[in-house]
């Protein structure tokens, strides 16, 4: 079974996610902070990560730098779901390692694309 990690601070966007992803047949665990985020990639191990940007303590940039730098994840591919639309974010998340970027509110068909193109 595949398992997405859905990372996000605002409990609709995260609902919305995970009706995405589980309508698609995927398993998803989720958490609501970057920090908490990284913990459950290390412990669980999922096959792709969902993660916001905008977040208290730790945001989805930072997070996503822990995240494929670290030897025990680096190899989960990050596809970040936010709000921030300018090309200067997508640069800026491309240089933390993220696989991939899309706006909210997410198109179903582009990200479940885009997932599917990550896990390929």
């Amino acid at each position: 079974m595949t398992t997405i990690l859905v990372i996000d601070d605002s409990p609709t966007q995260l609902a919305n996610l995970v009706r995405i992803c589980e309508s698609a047949g995927y398993q998803t665990i989720t958490a609501t902070n970057g920090q908490q985020g990284i913990e459950l990639a290390q412990a669980k191990q999922p096959n792709l990560i969902l993660m916001d940007v905008v977040m208290p303590e730790l945001n989805g940039f930072q997070a996503t730098r822990k995240i494929t730098r670290d030897p025990q994840t680096e190899h989960i591919p990050v596809i970040l779901v936010t709000t921030k639309d300018q090309e200067t974010d997508k640069v800026w998340g491309q240089r933390q390692g993220a696989y991939g970027y899309i706006v909210k509110p997410p198109v179903e068909k582009e990200l479940l694309s885009l997932i599917e193109q990550a896990l390929a």
